[in-house]
Parts: structure tokens; C-alpha cells; sequence
């Protein structure tokens, strides 16, 4: 008896422990009010819009093994606002805008929402290779020299207050801050011609130009055995659109040393023409600028495109006397200028204008006609 008493005690005393212990699996069976995984709950609602930014964790429990491991569910998002992964993730670049999304507040259609200051938050960023705004320099007279110069009289370009040049391959390494320093203050820089050749030494005129200080633009020899398309879209492909550049410039004239011997009528030289102008405007923003020489003008150009700029040679007579009538912006009044930038000759133009005026077609983009006279 007394032996059975005392298993009977025993028994009864284990049997006590075990209904009032929490240890064990039972215990994870028990709710509770800790948070166990890593959304944390606000301590105020979350205004519409916002999406929580949580660290994904592994939530385990101590009973079970490291292998038996579960992830908490995935943050809620605003179905209004939700995005795809990649649209979050899509990097920024070039000419595009840092952006900060805020929450948007419920308005109703017909009225914009506020814009919102975020606190510690840069300015949106336009990164660009964009230049400078178009403005000029200090202008610098000329002192090019000229391997043949002409007496052009009272109406000598030296009159006039704005040199520059035109450049190509065949001027070879120029040497930029002196070709500055003599007078150039503004060049166009030959890009391409035709519909597949691109001037070898333009990125790096180009680039050198800009750095001395000079205003640059960039031209194309058109080739008329080549649609106006496939040339315009070789420009666009090959010369940066940056703030700042001179308007682009085409180059129309007849060259008896092309391959193409092809002259099209005047009709279809107009009709060319403008195809290539009108696609260079919509890419640049700025009307094309139209390099002739006599020849080319007299067969084709008297009387069109009243409405466009034009950049005229004249190498033995004043423009006037050569183009009667007609407005130009640039006159190249000799091929055969001498620089100390370069080491053979070089042409030299002028803007026509003075220096209030050359500033003023500067910052209207260069949008401006000049008078004949």
C-alpha cells in the first residue's frame, strides 16, 4: 500500500506539471501580440500613396529546424499607385530629370495637386551634355592675314566687327587658342557630307573649338546622288544637338570634282533642299543656315528662301554686287587667310553686323536676318 501510495503521488504530481507548463510546441500554437515579422505596424495610419519601405527578414521558429523557415508576406502597396519593378528600378539618364514621388492628396479631377517641398531633398537634375546658354564672349578684332587679299573698298569687311572661319579635315591639327587670339570668334567646323561620310577630324575640332572659346556650328556638303533623308538623317546622327552651337548649315554648290556629276533641276533642287532643311529644324530647334557660291545661286536660288539666312561667297566683290537683294547673315570674303593656328591657308568670314547686333542674333537663337546692304 504504501509503496502504491507513493507511485500514486508521483503520478499525480507530473500530471500537475505538465497542464501548467507553456513550453513546448504548444506554445507556438498561442497568439500574440508581438510583432514577429518585419512589417512594423504605424503608429498612424499611412496617408494614401506611401508605400512602406521594409527590409525583408526570415521569420523562424525555436522548435523548428533551420531548414523548416518561412518568409513574411510582402508590404501592401496602393493599387492606384503600384508600378512593375522595372519602371521603380529604371535607371535615369541623360537629359532625364531626378523625380520624388509624394503622396498625392484626394482633389478632384479638375484641380491640379499642389506641388510639395520634400525636406532634405536636392533639386531636380538635368543631366545633359548640353553647352552653355548661347552667350558670347569678349569679341576680338582680326588680325588674320590674307595670302591674296582684295581691295574691296569702303565696303571692306574690316568694317565689320565679327571674324570667324570655316574649318575642315585639310586644315589638319589647328591650333584653337591661337587661331582665338588672332580674331576667330566664331568657326564652322565641316561634319559630313553625302550620306555616309563623317570628317575625321570634326569630334575633336568640335570639342577644341568650344574650348578656346569660340561660337561653333557645324556644316554639310550635300551630294545630290544621295536622297535628302538619308543626308539629313546622317547629320542628326553624327552632330550633337547642344545649347549654344550656331545653326546648322547647308552647304549647296555645284563641285566638279564630285564623283556625282548628276545636276537636278531647279525644281528639284528646291524641293531636296527643303526636305533636309525642315528635318534638321524639328531635330535642333533652329532654322538651317544656307552656304552657296555664285554659280550654284545664280542657277538655282535667286529669288528662294526669302525666309532663310544665308551665308554667302564673295571673294572678289562685295556681297550685294554678287547676290543683288539678297539678306545674308555671314559673307566669306577670302580662302585664302593666314593664321598662326594653322599651318596652310584658311577662309575667313564675317558676321554681318557689329558686336550689339552679333550678341543680339546670338540670343535669339540665331533666328535673324540681316539687311542686303
Amino acid at each position: 500500500m504504501r509503496i502504491f501510495g507513493v507511485v500514486s503521488f508521483v503520478l499525480a504530481s507530473l500530471y500537475l506539471a505538465g497542464c501548467s507548463s507553456t513550453s513546448g510546441v504548444d506554445a507556438l500554437q498561442m497568439p500574440s501580440n508581438e510583432t514577429t515579422s518585419s512589417v512594423v505596424r504605424p503608429s498612424a495610419p499611412v496617408s494614401k500613396g506611401v508605400r512602406t519601405a521594409v527590409t525583408e527578414r526570415t521569420v523562424s521558429t525555436a522548435s523548428m529546424s533551420s531548414a523548416s523557415r518561412f518568409k513574411p508576406p510582402a508590404p501592401l502597396l496602393d493599387e492606384e499607385n503600384a508600378r512593375s519593378d522595372d519602371e521603380n528600378q529604371r535607371p535615369f539618364g541623360l537629359a532625364e530629370e531626378e523625380t520624388v514621388n509624394f503622396p498625392a492628396a484626394d482633389l478632384p479631377d479638375s484641380v491640379e495637386p499642389p506641388v510639395q517641398e520634400a525636406a532634405l531633398v536636392s533639386p531636380p537634375k538635368r543631366l545633359s551634355r548640353a553647352a552653355p546658354a548661347m552667350l558670347a564672349g569678349p569679341v576680338t578684332r582680326s588680325a588674320f592675314r590674307d595670302a591674296k587679299p582684295i581691295n574691296f573698298g569702303r565696303s571692306s569687311p574690316r568694317h565689320l566687327a565679327v571674324h570667324g572661319v570655316d574649318v575642315s579635315r585639310w586644315q589638319g591639327n589647328i591650333n584653337w587658342e591661337k587661331l582665338r587670339a588672332q580674331g576667330a570668334n566664331f568657326a564652322y567646323i565641316k561634319a559630313t557630307d553625302g550620306g555616309d561620310h563623317l570628317d575625321p577630324m570634326f569630334m575633336k575640332n568640335w570639342r577644341n573649338a568650344d574650348a578656346a572659346g569660340l561660337k561653333r556650328g557645324a556644316y554639310h556638303f550635300f551630294y545630290w546622288c544621295r536622297t535628302a533623308g538619308e543626308q539629313a538623317d546622317w547629320f542628326i546622327r553624327n552632330v550633337p544637338k547642344m545649347d549654344g552651337a550656331l545653326p546648322p548649315v547647308i552647304d549647296v554648290e555645284w563641285n566638279g570634282d564630285s564623283s556625282c556629276k548628276r545636276r537636278p533641276s531647279r525644281e528639284k533642287v528646291l524641293e531636296k533642299m527643303q526636305v533636309f532643311m525642315d528635318k534638321l529644324e524639328r531635330h535642333y530647334g533652329q532654322r538651317p543656315i544656307i552656304y552657296t557660291s555664285p554659280d550654284f545661286y545664280r542657277d538655282n536660288l535667286r529669288g528662294a528662301f526669302l525666309d532663310y539666312p544665308f551665308w554667302l561667297r564673295a571673294v572678289a566683290a562685295h556681297p550685294s554686287k554678287v547676290y543683288p537683294g539678297r539678306k545674308w547673315v555671314f559673307w566669306q570674303y577670302s580662302g585664302s587667310g593666314l593664321s598662326h593656328g594653322v599651318s596652310g591657308r584658311i577662309d575667313l568670314n564675317v558676321f554681318h553686323g557689329d558686336e550689339r547686333q552679333w550678341r543680339a542674333w546670338l540670343g535669339g537663337g540665331g533666328q535673324m536676318v540681316a539687311d542686303a546692304d
